[in-house]
């Protein structure tokens, strides 16, 4: 794909062979063309432009896809499968900021109007050497390359995601894919989404001020072996459909496969949707360890769910897995047969409580509290 630049002065008028869904006639803009496609080479995407979505944008090695601050893209409801998916050895460079915020929409406002963003790594993951495959675009991810760097994405906002591609592959906001910790991920939000706002398949990544508002499935989600940090997270559900709050995994098919799913993750502050059907807010199971200190988690009544052995096992041997600073309204489940960790032990542990009270304003905002333990609110003006 060939870098290009708009100015305010001047119509661009150029023909992509891979880039665009067509050559561009008519006296119509590359903006009002729209991209799909192929992309092999740089490409830049100018800052406050709006660019169309035709079709799925998937960038391969050794390109990077740079969307400069303020651009908005915008799928077209069209009929089209659309996504943007960056592979293995390409990059994507998203550079927002808190007053002008990169916006992926859709032209149709509605949960799963389009497939969100998508990025393959080669970080580990626990499915064995040959790695997986993308769920959507059929792209390979996994590796044995923890420091990878699939590029930088910093106040972005998507919206409308989570498109089903069929009853097994219903797209994510963000999804990614053996992503390593030479990826920097901060101050993004996904919005309305039939499926889940940020899932971790494995990897190392890091990521920092995330806001997940009312995808119906989770809010948060990690698989295969995702071992990273995160922090400042939120988490806000208002449509009684919205499932967890974190849905929290291993491995589905091996509980004790390796290298184990252990993130650890401070600062957070997840509100549920008072759903008595949809009632765990995070499931620990299919074998996962954790680390979650300082959190404030409200409207779920089954707050923390411990669901498989390996982690009961851990918690209750304080390994490593650990609960630390919780306050929840709610309260501490393990459904396990023979539990050895109970709502006793969460109780005693630094800092815990349960059936607490928790103010929050503004939807998610608790003062001085979880995400928020300053006075300041870091989501305000780029967030919706």
């Amino acid at each position: 794909m060939k870098r290009f630049n708009y100015f305010s002065s001047i119509l661009m008028m150029v023909c992509f062979s891979m880039a665009f869904t067509a050559c561009n006639k008519d006296n119509t803009t590359p903006e009002e063309e729209g991209l799909s496609g192929t992309v092999t080479e740089d490409m830049v995407l100018e800052a406050n432009q709006t660019y169309y979505l035709s079709g799925s944008l998937q960038v391969k090695a050794p390109a990077t896809l740079t969307i400069k601050e303020g651009a908005r893209l915008v799928a077209r409801n069209n009929g089209e499968v659309i996504y943007i998916l960056i592979e293995q050895g390409a990059k994507i460079d998203a550079q927002g900021t808190a007053e002008n915020p990169i916006v992926m929409t859709a032209e149709k406002e509605a949960e799963g109007a389009w497939g969100g963003l998508h990025i393959c790594g080669r970080a580990h993951t626990n499915l064995g050497d040959n790695g997986g495959m993308s769920e959507i675009g059929n792209a390979p991810y996994g590796g044995n390359d923890d420091n990878d760097n699939s590029g930088i994405i910093r106040y972005v906002r998507l919206e409308y995601t989570g498109y089903a591609f069929d009853q097994d592959h219903e797209s994510n906001g963000i999804s990614l894919y053996g992503v390593g910790s030479g990826t920097q991920i901060s101050y993004v939000q996904t919005y309305i989404g039939s499926d889940d706002g940020i899932e971790f398949f494995g990897g190392s990544v890091n990521v920092d001020h995330c806001v997940v508002v009312n995808c119906t499935d989770d809010s948060f989600d990690w698989t295969e072996g995702w071992n990273g940090t995160a922090h400042h997270l939120v988490a806000y559900q208002g449509d009684p459909t919205c499932d967890c709050l974190m849905e929290c995994d291993n491995n589905g098919d091996n509980e004790i496969a390796t290298p184990f799913s252990h993130p650890k993750l401070s600062y957070v502050t997840l509100v549920g949707n008072n759903s008595s059907e949809n009632s765990r807010g995070i499931r620990l199971r299919a074998g996962t360890e954790v680390t979650i200190d300082n959190a404030v988690i409200t409207g779920k009544p089954y707050t923390i769910n411990v669901e498989t052995a390996h982690t009961d096992s851990y918690l209750a041997a304080n390994k490593t897995t650990a609960l630390t600073n919780v306050t929840m309204t709610g309260s501490f489940r393990n459904e396990n047969a023979s539990a050895t960790y109970t709502a006793d032990d969460f109780a005693a542990a630094d800092g815990n409580s349960a059936g607490a009270t928790v103010d929050v304003t503004d939807r998610y905002y608790t003062a001085g509290k979880g995400a928020f333990d300053t006075s300041s609110d870091w989501t305000a003006g780029w967030t919706r």
